[in-house]
């Protein structure tokens, strides 16, 4: 058995990839940004790394750039440097993990910058003398785990699912357990090309990709809903700029171009052809858990924008919004007055209005929320002390508190 160095490890991929190889018996070691940083690290420290393991697997990508990690620097410069720090430090195997249509000619960044690798790895040790390499190029890896994944089964259980691109863009999705097998033969020396397509056994559309997914969830067929190119390329600028979401421009381009590939290469290497997805996705049945997470995707952060606006509307509504002088007499109800009772009302206020901005940004969220609920349990016993009309009012402005806080309870579950 070899000792196996997955950089990336700690992702969707890697994680997989390092179960795979564990459970074949491997010495594996998942290493995490920490341990090995394509985007900071020099060439001395990765030849440190990487000594005295026998493989190397590079699961490590970007889908935007990041502070302190841009894609070039991962997915171009920090491959070559990792590539030649393998080679010096007596790696026999190096399995890059690229993607399937990426070209350094691309027409989006995540193409330029994962096909610049490429061609590195090409010309610095074509024939593999040095460093016996091979780049597998997967098109949309389908499993538990994956970001992407999450996405589309959220959009797979609406009860209408949007076709982008007319339902007519095209892939060619495999599941994570059959890249798995397949690096996990690589690194035992199954003869193979270079390069491999990484693809289920037959193209699909974006329209039957939802269809599978929901069947696998167990739910109804249900009707499709036209999402007009225009509209979608401004969700995904959107998405890109103000959320975390595994959609940008740059996706909506590659898979408008389609994003298929010959299996054939995968299959000599595999030994097998690889699963149909609908075959792959019955080796792992979906639970409740499945549907329940796929159904809160979109609810989560709803829930957590609502309860921060509540916040920044008490705490501005406190400040002035509404009429100071109610404020302090609903405070003398509660016998305090005078500084005290300004102190009350202004910092109560600012304490929300901090707590309500920290949870919009997503600040420690699930922190946040359980000063929140803190906070609220305590104005409500505090309030306890108020004329019963506060409590039985046909509004329930206290008694509103409850749900509230039950809510708050979710979204710190969630948020965790």
């Amino acid at each position: 058995m070899s000792r196996v160095l997955i950089v990336g490890g700690k992702g969707f991929i890697g994680r997989h990839v390092a179960g795979r190889l564990g459970a074949a018996g491997h010495d594996v070691v998942a290493a995490s940004r920490r341990m090995l940083n394509l985007a900071q690290d020099d060439e001395a420290r990765m030849r440190e790394r990487v000594a005295g393991f026998d493989a190397l697997v590079n699961c490590a990508g970007l889908a935007r750039d990041e502070r302190g990690a841009s894609m070039a620097e991962v997915h171009g410069e920090g491959t070559a440097r990792l590539m030649r720090a393998a080679t010096d430090a007596g790696v026999k195997r190096f399995i890059h993990v690229s993607a399937l249509g990426v070209t350094s000619a691309g027409e989006t960044q995540f193409q330029r910058t994962k096909g610049a690798a490429e061609d590195f790895l090409a010309s610095f040790d074509p024939n593999g003398e040095r460093l016996d390499w091979r780049v597998l190029r997967p098109s949309v890896v389908i499993g538990r785990g994956g970001a992407s994944f999450d996405l589309q089964l959220a959009l797979a259980v609406l009860p209408a699912i949007p076709s982008v691109g007319g339902g007519s863009w095209r892939l060619q999705p495999v599941h994570v357990d059959d890249l798995c097998a397949l690096v996990a033969r690589l690194v035992d020396g199954a003869p193979s090309e270079r390069r491999i397509d990484v693809v289920g056994p037959k193209p699909m559309t974006t329209n039957e990709l939802s269809a599978t997914l929901r069947d696998w969830l167990g739910l109804p067929r249900t009707r499709f809903v036209g999402i007009p190119t225009p509209l979608l390329k401004l969700c995904a600028a959107l998405a890109a700029r103000f959320t975390k979401l595994p959609f940008n421009s740059e996706l909506v381009a590659m898979l408008s171009r389609g994003n298929v590939g010959d299996p054939g290469p995968m299959t000599a290497a595999l030994g097998r052809p690889p699963r149909e997805l609908g075959a792959a996705l019955a080796l792992h049945p979906a639970c409740e858990a499945d549907r329940a997470s796929a159904r809160l995707y979109f609810i989560r952060p709803v829930l957590r924008w609502s309860l921060a606006l509540l916040w920044i509307a008490t705490g501005l509504s406190s400040f002035g919004l509404y009429p100071v002088a109610k404020s302090y007499e609903l405070l003398s109800l509660l016998h305090l007055s005078g500084p005290l009772a300004s102190a009350a009302l202004h910092g109560g206020a600012a304490i929300d209005l901090l707590l309500g901005l920290l949870l919009l940004l997503r600040m420690r969220p699930a922190l946040v929320g359980a000063l929140q609920l803190a906070f609220l349990c305590v104005f409500t016993l505090l309030a306890l002390g108020l004329p019963a009309d506060y409590w039985l009012h046909p509004f329930a402005p206290l008694l509103k508190n409850l749900p509230i806080a039950a809510a708050l309870l979710v979204m710190i579950a969630l948020e965790a």
